[in-house]
């Protein structure tokens, strides 16, 4: 991954290059503030100087972003056939991380209002559907992912 830090440009999607110049910390290590140039010639995302960088980065703002319970959903199990070879029970071969739940995840504004059960495309992460049971508009926003937009299975098996 390329991301963010001291001395590194990256792209800011929909923005500008910017280059990380200091970053402070709370007593517990974590990142509470991160102070950034920006090259005003690079607004759309390209350099007219030709120059390239290492990563975009997609954003949130945390001020205007609203919080939701996000499902991220994987394979069941960690073989393509499980139980296929008899030498152990199929349940050995679930993935411990087909479900990993993010409860206080921030989303765009514009997902106050998703209608249980329509789908949405989250940029870089897959596509998401409001869940019809959990998902209320205005009051608990809940989506499950039903496609991711990499095959990671694939890529483990290739």
């Amino acid at each position: 991954f390329f991301r963010l830090s001291p001395g590194k440009e990256v792209r800011l999607r929909y923005a500008y290059f910017i280059t990380c110049k200091e970053v402070t910390k709370n007593a517990a290590g974590q990142v509470i503030e991160i102070r950034c140039t920006y090259d005003p010639a690079t607004r759309g995302g390209n350099a007219p100087d030709g120059r390239k960088v290492q990563g975009t980065l997609h954003w949130v703002s945390a001020g205007h972003a609203v919080r939701a319970e996000v499902r991220l959903y994987d394979r069941l199990f960690t073989t393509e056939q499980p139980g296929g070879d008899d030498s152990h029970h199929f349940t050995e071969e679930m993935n411990p991380h087909a479900l990993e739940v993010s409860s206080d995840a921030l989303v765009e504004p514009a997902l106050a209002t998703a209608v249980p059960g329509r789908t949405y495309q989250f940029e870089r992460l897959g596509y998401f559907c409001a869940d019809r049971f959990d998902h209320r508009p205005g009051e608990r926003l809940a989506f499950n992912r039903t496609a991711t937009l990499k095959d990671s299975w694939a890529r483990e098996q290739g």
